[in-house]
């Protein structure tokens, strides 16, 4: 959905590489909340996969951004996170490449550029294993229904829908 302006008001963006385990937790996320939830007005259910940069114009357009991904946080396996986009560092460790921006690049190009959500949360959870295989682990993946209620709570709170 798009606002009168073209923006996306709201946006739920998965992230990861389903192609290495937990670190497709974003995307598998973003699937069981859509599953969940359904299609709700002004609300865009996006995979963002690994798109890098290409993510910029979508996180410059919406008003609202929910941000689904594993992090490393040195917590057990399957733990979550809910973050308020002030509380995430906005800056990674420096990249073997150019050709690797990462989400936390693509949000800080947006507050640069004075085009940051004015309203950004992260769901996110605690990998337990990255190695190739397109499934999640046991502790990612009981973890999903957390993230669900989670990702539900927010939405509501955002105005979504009136039960």
């Amino acid at each position: 959905m798009s606002t009168e302006t073209g923006e996306s008001a709201i946006v739920v963006l998965g992230l990861g590489n389903l192609l290495y385990g937990d670190e497709g937790f974003g995307i598998a996320a973003l699937a069981a909340l859509q599953q969940a939830l359904g299609e709700l007005p002004g609300v865009d259910f996006v995979d963002g996969g690994v798109l890098g940069l290409g993510l910029l114009p979508l996180v410059e357009s919406c008003t609202h951004l929910l941000a689904l991904d594993a992090i490393e946080a040195g917590a057990a396996p399957g733990t979550v996170f809910e973050l308020d986009g002030a509380d995430l560092p906005l800056f990674s460790p420096p990249k073997l490449s150019e050709h690797q921006v990462g989400f936390q690049e693509v949000l800080a190009l947006a507050q640069f550029r004075e085009h940051l959500p004015a309203h950004f949360r992260v769901l996110a959870v605690q990998p337990g294993g990255l190695e190739e295989g397109i499934a999640l682990s046991p502790a990612v993946s009981a973890a999903l229904g957390e993230v669900v209620r989670s990702g539900r709570k927010i939405l509501e709170e955002w105005g979504t829908w009136n039960d």
